[in-house]
Order: structure tokens, then sequence, then C-alpha cells
């Protein structure tokens, strides 16, 4: 039976967490207001699900020509996972804010250069997705877009939230950074169990 919690938990922590996509989509809603950085966030959601059917593509074809990849894929996973929960933990949280192009097309070209999402991805399916529907197309697609939809309504909190989201980890970074640490430590572990 498919592991909904530990694939959501894992999803939901890396979607939210500091990348280009949420400070830039943040960025861009507190300069230019949540209606005007929207073109910068669908630009992200088509580009996000460009990247995620691509990444599934590969990773179900490496999965059904190299079955033996897993173990070492599930270990390099969970070895990324500990180093972030690590990095999460011992920072000192300060989120910069960068110049920020708001356009669909920076928000889409961003997706292919943008190394979080493909992890995100690679993850998501060799630890959660392909044990259960490899070789199975629909589910793979669907799976494919979903992460892609978590991704992209993440982007729009931030963007929502703008100086609100900056205000709250600047003031609070210790204990919003141990959350995410110990949440990074827990998805690590369930890969194994």
């Amino acid at each position: 039976m498919f592991r909904w919690i530990p694939f959501l938990t894992y999803a939901v922590i890396t979607a939210v967490t500091p990348g280009p996509n949420n400070i830039l989509s943040m960025t861009n809603g507190s300069r230019k207001g949540f209606k005007k950085a929207l073109p910068f966030n669908f630009g992200i959601l088509l580009g996000f699900s460009i990247v995620m059917l691509l990444c599934t593509a590969f990773c179900s074809l490496l999965t059904a020509w190299i079955p033996k990849i897993k173990l070492p894929m599930l270990v390099i996973g969970a070895g990324y996972m500990l180093y972030l929960a690590w990095e999460t933990f011992r920072d000192e949280g300060v989120i910069e804010e960068r110049s920020a192009k708001g356009s669909f097309a920076s928000g889409l070209l961003l997706q292919f250069v943008n190394p979080k999402i493909y992890i995100y991805c690679i993850m998501s399916m060799e630890a959660y997705i392909l044990p259960y529907y490899s070789g199975q197309a629909l589910p793979l697609v669907g799976f494919a877009l979903l992460l892609a939809l978590i991704g992209f309504l993440f982007t729009l909190l931030w963007s929502a939230f703008g100086s609100v989201f900056k205000r709250l980890f600047t003031s609070h970074t210790k204990l919003v950074n141990s959350i995410m640490a110990l949440l990074l430590v827990y998805c690590a572990v369930s890969l194994f169990l």
C-alpha cells in the first residue's frame, strides 16, 4: 500500500523550505503585490510541471534498466536529507532579498536551472512512488503533476505573504529551523521503514 504520509511530509517540507522559487516569489510578492506576481508564479507552474514530467520519465527508465540503483539512491537521498536537516538547524536564518524579475518567462526558465526541484522529483520518485507504480504511466504522470502542484501552491503562499514570511523566519529563526530539521530527519528515516 502506498505510504501517503511519508510521501506528503517529504513533498510539503521540501516545497515549503526556502529555495529559488520561494525566495523569488516572496520578493515579487512583497515588491509588486500578489496579483502582479502571478505571471511569475504561473511560469513556475508550467516550468515545474515540464521538469517533473521529464524527471519522472528519466527516473522511471533508469529504475527499469538498473534495478540495483534503488538502495544507493535511498542512501544518497537520506544522506542529502540529513545534510539539509543539519544545514537548516545551524542556519542563522536571514533570508536575503534578491532582485527579482517577475515575468512568466523568468518563472518558467528558472525551473530548468533550479537544482532543488530536480532533487525533489528524483527523491520522490525513487523513494516513494516508483516502488509502487513502476511502469504505470498514468499514475506516474499524476504524481509528477501533483509534485508540481504542491510546489506551485507553496510559491503562491510565499508570494501572498511576502514580507510576512520574511519577518516570521527572521524573528523565530531557531524554532522554525529546528522544526524543519526534525521533519527532514523524519523523512530520511522513513525512507527505510
